[in-house]
């Protein structure tokens, strides 16, 4: 079946403006990043007690996507969608004037409680992209589809890192860096809700068979019933792997993004308020891009859509990078600065494109159209999982021994092995459980 250039044209204006969407959740999901050492050093927290905040959203959203994933694939993405946007840029409206208006006598509680409300509304994001384009996209094409979701995911990284860095350069409170994202998604809210579709059908197109066993004409109004649902997910040996090994790639990517502005401060002296500071989200954004792009066309072309080869070097990849990070070389001069920016992006791209591959592609194959979203909950929601183990957990290894072994008050560390040291496991781990699914591919229905 060959798409016409009007189905591709209409296709566009369903995923594009659904991927802007997502990239604004991320700018209203990450601020939090940017901020949260100001925060700590104004209020006296230290990196394991704002590791408790992150820890709190982390694991909601583990849960949440996991409930919302069957509840996604009911109600359908569309509806998804409007539901997370709307409901995160209300919560980022109220973080904003809780510091607005000085109401922080108990900031460790309150911030949980709203972060955490933040973050349920946030796991609606990567479940209404998953479903919608589950029935817009072959499984053919879905490794590219893989690649455009790790692009959004790196144009949301932009936007929390590379406009919060510039907004806080030029107004005297964080507070902004919390309202900007509340206008940027209720505009995307709306323009999902003129725009995006969940189906071919919906938007005047003919629905066909996407090649993943799910058949060409599924009603929409009759969803799977719940035992179905989750016996696609416990039932399916390749998705358990999937599982287990995004619960490493949780692990892997928080504790490079949670912890990647205090490194390029308390390493390499680099203030987020500095020019050059600016340029991380830059790095991240176009290491995602070209990270998500090479993991899905190597993944159709080079695999034969086949995801778990690919995802085992980017894996292995990791390991590398990290090992890089970890020698923090010429720390502390402009030279190493830069270094350590590029070295950021370069480790975005391998780790990014690893959760896109199997988030965003491995979800919808191994799901289905009809349970792609309740896959791609159980996925997402054990990767926050691991997420969260890197706000407490690592926030205390952090504090206890330093970066570089040496908790010593003032100390300039040498190096960040403790960190690094901490993450790589779970990249070879990741690498390894692939090795057990190696040949692994959807059931295909009809040819495409």
């Amino acid at each position: 079946m060959e798409h016409t250039p009007s189905y591709r044209f209409r296709r566009f204006l369903n995923w594009f403006p659904l991927g802007l969407t997502y990239a604004t959740m991320y700018m209203g999901r990450y601020n939090f990043n940017v901020v949260k050492n100001d925060i700590g050093a104004w209020y006296h927290l230290d990196k394991a007690q704002m590791g408790i905040i992150a820890t709190a959203g982390f694991w909601t959203y583990g849960l949440a996507v996991a409930i919302n994933g069957p509840l996604a694939d009911r109600i359908g993405g569309r509806k998804a969608i409007l539901m997370g946007a709307v409901g995160a840029a209300l919560v980022n409206l109220a973080v904003g004037f809780l510091f607005l208006n000085g109401w922080t006598a108990r900031l460790l509680v309150s911030m949980s409680l709203l972060w955490s409300l933040n973050m349920y509304f946030q796991s609606f994001g990567a479940l209404s992209v998953v479903k919608v384009n589950s029935t817009w996209f072959h499984v053919r094409e879905r490794g590219v589809f893989g690649g455009i979701f790790g692009v959004m995911i790196s144009s949301g990284y932009f936007l929390a890192t590379t406009v919060g860095a510039w907004l806080l350069a030029r107004f005297s409170s964080w507070t902004v860096i919390w309202f900007v994202p509340v206008g940027a998604m209720g505009l995307m809210a709306f323009v999902d809700y003129l725009l995006v579709r969940n189906r071919p059908s919906h938007a005047g197109h003919p629905d066909f068979d996407t090649g993943d066993g799910s058949g060409a004409h599924l009603a929409e109004d009759k969803p799977l019933p719940m035992k179905e649902l989750l016996g696609k997910v416990i039932g399916n040996p390749v998705i358990v792997a999937l599982i287990f090994a995004e619960f490493c790639t949780g692990f892997v990517r928080q504790g490079v993004m949670l912890y990647f502005t205090e490194y390029l401060d308390e390493v390499y002296h680099l203030s987020k308020r500095a020019t050059l500071f600016g340029a991380t989200g830059v790095s991240f954004m176009l290491g995602g891009i070209f990270g998500g792009l090479l993991c899905g066309w190597m993944s159709d072309k080079l695999f034969q859509s086949r995801r778990p080869p690919v995802a085992f070097i980017f894996y292995l990849v990791q390991v590398v990078m990290l090992c890089l990070l970890g020698m923090a070389l010429g720390r502390g001069t402009h030279g190493g600065q830069i270094w350590a920016i590029v070295l950021l992006g370069l480790a975005a791209m391998f780790i990014f494109g690893v959760h896109g591959m199997l988030s965003g592609t491995a979800s919808m194959d191994f799901g289905g159209r009809k349970a792609a979203a309740t896959v791609a909950g159980a996925l997402d929601g054990i990767q926050y999982i691991g997420s969260g183990l890197t706000g407490f957990g690592l926030g205390w290894v952090l504090r206890t021994w330093g970066w570089d072994g040496s908790a010593a008050p003032g100390h300039a560390p040498a190096h960040a092995w403790v960190w690094a040291g901490c993450i790589i496991p779970f990249s070879l781990i990741g690498a390894a459980i692939m090795t057990t699914i190696w040949r692994a591919r959807p059931q295909s229905g009809a040819a495409h």
